[in-house]
């Protein structure tokens, strides 16, 4: 007999339901108030509230075994909707390089869509470098996030190119990743 599945009616999924809520404030709260230093002091507390959820409902639901269908579809999407949109909103209001949106969404989205046409032959875990990865875009887009002064966007800059490059170098191990379970897959090894 197998076992019952674990109901998505629990506090990890709440919090990735709110994360996903969170995403348009989160945008209102950046496009419509770009320059003003107490709404993006505010709007930059809203985008740590948020990510933080990421890596709480990820502790809750595996230290009480609350892991559902739901969360595993719904917690990428929600980290994707909120990075994505806070790169894009950076960049929309001339922030950040589009060229930096352009390449990091390219990889988010890709690699997510390569992770579902996969799991045909298998399914491929988080890794160290992507937890890295997201470790570092988000230290990265709140630095970008908060009013700090001319010099300290330097260092906001600096965080943003090495999140990019580690970003694009865990892009690529995913995809050898990939290649090497499908070729396992299909010779039976």
């Amino acid at each position: 007999m197998a076992e019952p599945e674990t109901s998505s009616w629990n506090v990890p999924n709440a919090l990735t339901g709110l994360r996903i809520v969170l995403v348009p404030v989160f945008a209102w709260m950046l496009l419509a108030h770009p320059d003003a230093t107490g709404w993006r002091l505010a709007t930059a507390a809203v985008f740590l509230g948020a990510i933080l959820t990421d890596s709480l409902d990820g502790h809750l639901a595996r230290k009480h075994n609350l892991i559902t269908r739901f969360g595993k579809l719904a917690d990428p999407i929600a980290d994707k909707a909120l990075t994505g949109m806070a790169f894009i909103g950076l960049s929309l209001v001339g922030e950040l390089w589009w060229w930096v949106t352009v390449l990091m969404l390219l990889r988010e989205w890709g690699i997510t869509v390569m992770r579902f046409v996969v799991l045909r032959y298998g399914v491929m875990a988080a890794g160290r470098g992507g937890k890295l990865k997201t470790v570092l875009q988000a230290v990265a887009i709140m630095l970008y996030l908060l009013p700090l002064p001319g010099w300290a966007h330097v260092v906001a800059v600096v965080v943003m190119l090495v999140a990019l490059a580690v970003t694009l170098v865990t892009g690529l191990d995913y995809v050898r990743d990939a290649v090497a379970l499908r070729r396992r897959s299909r010779t039976g090894g």
